[in-house]
């Protein structure tokens, strides 16, 4: 065997570039990590007035829901290796304005490097899609879940950075946090010049569409709202988290730690996520991302105490997890040569809007319906998704069905 399919031209093994795409998703989120631990803080120094603080974090996800839709068409016209290495490029340049935008306390500097941050990450964005091309449909799981595990790394040298690099003597503060992301955007160019795409045999023409194809489509509605439903949830329960333990008066050093727990639960399940689902199928495991995900909602409903905060938090990074892996490589194993660059733009540019509600909600949800019935309509939301997938999900059965776990 030697891990290559001759009759479809494609992988049936992990190409060496896929542990290529792990270190750059690693470093992609590391720099997600840094960013939303010091966007805030910085804010609050520089801008004006401090309901302006969070306007720069603000830009940087209208950024990356800018820019996904055109940086999948940039790769599908120039190839993915180009787009990433542009994508890298703005990390530098974003880590240059950032760094002087502290130096001479710049709030407009501060909101462009934060843009600047979106765009690169709206490129990152696709290394999970890139670490799948070329590959049989048995494999595309385990690509999708390996570099979604670059975030275990993150979740370790996201605050390390943070909390190293804040105050140094001889520079202001958080300047070098910055700094940082030249040399992330320098390492990420070193990994992907070093990277060789997976090649896919091109078909002439688009084919007629068939009444088959044109079933796909529920799949790939599963698929996308799985992801994006599970990033906003992520994020309103998350980060309303962290505001109920600020009032309930924990200390910060706790609190990070909690976060941090809950970042290691969304990105660990990564090394077995892809076994899971060779095995027990999509559906299933998308179902058991809503199950994690409806138990986090239940604890916030019913639960009382620190504990059930940390217990909620750690099942909704699972949760999480089942739900974008599992949507990624559902949409990863739906798309065919010819939509995949654009499917794959719009399925991000959606999770980018939902990611966004998400992280603009939970004050205003904590002012007007409280925890309790933000967990309630997070509740709700799951219980409706899980049974848009069972329905969505039940095909005839074939070897089709048998993939999507029917």
């Amino acid at each position: 065997m030697t891990g290559l399919d001759l009759n479809s031209g494609e992988l049936e093994k992990l190409p060496g570039g896929t542990y290529l795409l792990t270190l750059c998703q690693a470093i992609n989120l590391t720099t997600a990590v840094v960013s939303v631990t010091i966007a805030a803080l910085v804010g609050s120094m520089l801008a004006p007035s401090h309901t302006w603080a969070t306007v720069p974090y603000g830009v940087q996800f209208a950024a990356v829901a800018m820019v996904t839709y055109p940086a999948s068409s940039f790769m599908r016209r120039y190839g993915r290796k180009r787009g990433f290495l542009l994508g890298a490029i703005c990390l530098i340049a974003a880590g240059c304005i950032g760094y002087m935008a502290v130096v001479h306390s710049s709030f407009v500097q501060l909101i462009i490097a934060h843009g600047l941050l979106g765009m690169y990450v709206a490129f990152a964005n696709f290394y999970r899609f890139a670490a799948v091309d070329g590959l049989v449909p048995k494999m595309r799981s385990k690509g999708v879940s390996l570099v979604v595990g670059g975030g275990i790394v993150a979740a370790i040298s996201g605050p390390l950075l943070s909390i190293g690099l804040k105050d140094v003597p001889g520079f202001a503060p958080f300047a070098l946090c910055y700094a940082s992301f030249i040399v992330l955007g320098i390492g990420t160019i070193a990994l992907i010049v070093f990277w060789r795409p997976v090649a896919s045999v091109k078909p002439a023409a688009a084919p007629a569409e068939t009444p088959a194809a044109i079933t796909a489509a529920a799949p790939v509605t599963v698929a996308v709202i799985a992801a994006a439903l599970s990033y906003l949830i992520m994020n309103m329960i998350m980060i309303q988290a962290s505001l109920l333990m600020a009032s309930m008066c924990v200390a910060f050093d706790t609190s990070s730690f909690v976060i941090q727990g809950h970042v290691i639960a969304m990105f660990a399940p990564s090394f077995v996520t892809g076994m899971i689902l060779l095995r027990a199928g999509h559906r299933n495991t998308l179902l058991a991302g809503y199950l994690f995900l409806a138990g986090s909602a239940v604890l916030g409903i019913w639960g009382w105490g620190l504990g059930a905060i940390v217990s909620g938090l750690i099942m909704l990074g699972i949760g999480w997890n089942f739900g974008y892996v599992g949507g990624g490589a559902l949409l990863a194993c739906s798309l065919t040569e010819h939509n995949r660059h654009r499917l794959q733009g719009i399925n991000d540019l959606i999770i980018a809007i939902f990611a966004t509600a998400g992280a603009f909600l939970p004050a205003i949800l904590q002012a007007t319906i409280g925890w309790q019935n933000t967990n309630l309509l997070c509740l709700i939301l799951c219980v409706v998704a899980a049974c848009l997938t069972w329905f969505g999900l039940k095909a005839p059965p074939s070897s089709a069905g048998k993939a999507f776990g029917t």
